[in-house]
């Protein structure tokens, strides 16, 4: 592990070719400074502008940190520089056979990732195209020919641990954490070893033997992704790569106060401005600044300590940067349409909020024209007030995108936890600016957002504490949005998925009138009037948890087979979760689910177990870390077992 003195920091920073002088009143902090209070940034205008030259990139950044540096830097940002990993790659199995068979045949029909909006597909652990199954579900992309049920590839990806896919006609992306630039992470002289996050983008060919075109390396915290068609676009988060000085022994918080304001008024726009590292088939190497200065776009005020850059790439080409487009600003959820990529930031302008509790109070919203070729262009920011749940918080229809959020307002009273509320904002591009045009607020107060689903003119959002209040909204009118039905009953649905001809399918925990959580519950309501939801089915396993109360990709529903599909864990009531946990399969009728049984996969003590499920044809895909099951639909006969090991 290579550690950076304070001589060669001096090296590193101290001959930039920008710097802004410093003085030793600015650095020194006065009796009256509480030093260890880093203050936040209140809410400010969201409309942003680029700087125009890197001299003016550089003193605004330094600025606009400098009152949230501290005796520990930002407050927790430890850097590392991650040793180059040796991952070889292999490819094998008879990649022939299974091409030809697929050229022949028939596709057949089949499921597709469960994603939020219909024609913009969603990364995920697995894809098929009804010919084949290419998987990353152990950070490994195997694929698998449909026809003969076996594996036809393997390929070991050199960026790193591979999370997530996606898949266009004989190409994926993989898409994960990398193993780091070499050199580019700066080791800090803390009580902690924390790594820097990097990105990892790679492009396979999956003509015939699985083979990689090419691995982008990008030092930042990879936030998610979407394709429309064979346009991809992936957002990554980035901070300040800077050493931070920490207290030690033989240095005290004052010390390390003025060395860290040291550091931010001489470092130079790199320490900044996120870096990549390009590698093609051909082993040609290249490197260098994600973005230019004069690309990066800034609210009027900001932190400097979070950039979030989206970058484009096009299946049928070669693989590129990139081509970035930056902002500052932070943020966990996306959100895209065909036309449209959301991304929302609730953390608005408060730097480390990752990794520190947040009373943010609003949620800045950037907005982006993808409608077309190349790089993204920003065209809107707004406001509104309280924080998101997740990506489904956000909807766009006709031109109006709801937003809805949970608020807390602080009591007075220390012992006492905020007063919260929730509300669906609606919001219309007005030049530059998201506005709001309507509001309805008041749901659920003294709870919060615990699902949310748009569907047109509707609304659904349940929040939950101890019962599970179901709300109907009327979104029709914008400027007049409005709360038309109310359900209370126990539990709580984390999930929603609209199910056709008046039906909504929720997926959550069932719980006691006091709250306390009980097993999964998948619940069936009539929204046929939305004045009057009523919930007519549901489906308990005590005990039990999914992975689709906190990830939607797990859920699938195929109304071909009137199929409702969902990974458990723990459904067993003294079972080891080893042998407890499945994949729950049930067929949806009028007014009830019936349980056609439960699908198992060979499971160690550690593995989470079945992942993921698909429909091909008349067969039922099941997808772990272990292998790949299929299952026959009717009566869920074992068809064939692939074990990855």
């Amino acid at each position: 592990m290579r550690r950076w003195s304070w001589g060669t920091r001096a090296a590193l920073f101290g001959g930039a070719a920008l710097v802004v002088g410093v003085s030793a009143a600015s650095a020194v902090p006065t009796e009256a400074e509480d030093w260890r209070v880093v203050p936040p940034i209140e809410a400010v205008p969201v409309e942003l502008v680029a700087f125009d030259t890197c001299e003016t990139a550089l003193a605004g950044l330094r600025e606009a940190i400098a009152p949230h540096v501290g005796v520990y830097g930002l407050g927790g940002h430890r850097y590392l520089t991650k040793a180059d990993g040796d991952v070889a790659m292999e490819s094998q199995v008879d990649a022939r056979a299974g091409s030809a068979q697929r050229d022949s045949a028939a596709v057949p029909e089949h499921s597709k990732t469960n994603a939020h909006e219909a024609g913009v597909d969603e990364p995920d652990l697995v894809k098929t195209d009804g010919r084949r199954v290419v998987t990353v579900a152990d950070g490994k992309l195997r694929v698998l020919d449909v026809a003969t049920r076996r594996l036809t590839g393997t390929l070991d990806v050199p960026a790193g641990h591979s999370t997530q896919l996606l898949l266009h006609e004989d190409r994926a992306l993989l898409i994960g954490a990398g193993q780091g630039l070499a050199g580019r992470g700066i080791v800090a002289d803390g009580p902690a070893e924390v790594y820097a996050e990097d990105s990892s983008v790679t492009l396979v060919d999956l003509s015939g033997a699985p083979r990689i075109l090419g691995t982008l390396t990008v030092d930042g915290r990879y936030v998610d992704a979407r394709q429309v068609g064979g346009v991809v676009r992936v957002v990554v988060h980035s901070g300040p790569r800077l050493p931070w000085v920490y207290p030690t022994d033989t240095r005290g918080e004052a010390e390390s106060l003025i060395a860290n304001r040291e550091l931010v008024a001489t470092a130079p726009i790199e320490a900044w401005l996120p870096r990549y590292e390009l590698s093609d088939a051909g082993g040609a190497r290249s490197e260098g600044t994600l973005v230019a200065c004069d690309r990066v776009s800034h609210p009027e005020e900001h932190s400097a300590t979070s950039m979030l850059s989206v970058l484009t790439f096009d299946f049928p080409g070669e693989l590129g940067s990139g081509d970035a487009v930056t902002i500052m600003a932070d943020g966990d959820a996306v959100y895209g349409t065909g036309t449209s990529l959301y991304v929302a930031d609730d953390h608005h302008l408060r730097p480390m909020t990752r990794f520190a509790p947040t009373t943010s109070a609003s949620t800045a919203i950037h907005q982006f024209d993808v409608s077309q070729p190349g790089p993204p262009k920003h065209v809107a920011s707004g406001r509104v007030m309280g924080t998101l749940l997740n990506q489904y918080s956000l909807s766009e229809h006709q031109g109006h995108l709801r937003v809805a959020t949970t608020t807390g307002d602080a009591p007075g009273i220390p012992e006492q936890a905020p007063v919260t509320q929730s509300a669906v904002t609606v919001l219309k591009r007005d030049g530059a600016t998201l506005a709001q045009v309507g509001k309805v607020d008041g749901l659920g107060v003294g709870e919060r957002i615990y699902s949310v689903r748009f569907a047109g003119p509707v609304g659904y959002v349940v929040t939950f504490r101890q019962v599970d209040p179901l709300y109907t909204l009327d979104l029709s009118d914008p400027a007049n949005p409005r709360r038309v039905g109310e359900l209370k009953i126990t539990g709580y649905s984390a999930y929603l998925h609209p199910a056709g001809d008046g039906k909504l399918i929720g997926v959550g925990q069932e719980a006691t009138e006091r709250g306390r959580t009980t097993g999964t519950q998948v619940s069936l309501f009539d929204v046929s009037d939305p004045a009057k939801p009523a919930k007519v089915a549901g489906h308990h396993l005590p005990g039990a948890s999914s992975e689709v109360e906190f990830d939607p990709h797990a859920f699938l529903h195929w109304p071909a087979r009137d199929l409702v599909v969902l990974p458990v864990t723990g459904s067993g009531a003294g079972e080891p979760a080893a042998t407890s946990s499945g994949l729950l399969v049930l067929r949806l009728g009028d007014a009830a689910f019936s349980a056609l049984g439960t699908v198992r996969h060979e499971q160690s003590a550690y593995d989470p177990g079945i992942r993921r499920a698909l429909v091909i044809g008349d067969d039922l895909w099941t997808v772990s870390a272990a292998g790949v099951g299929v299952d026959r639909i009717d009566g869920l006969a074992r068809q064939a077992w692939v074990p990855f090991t």
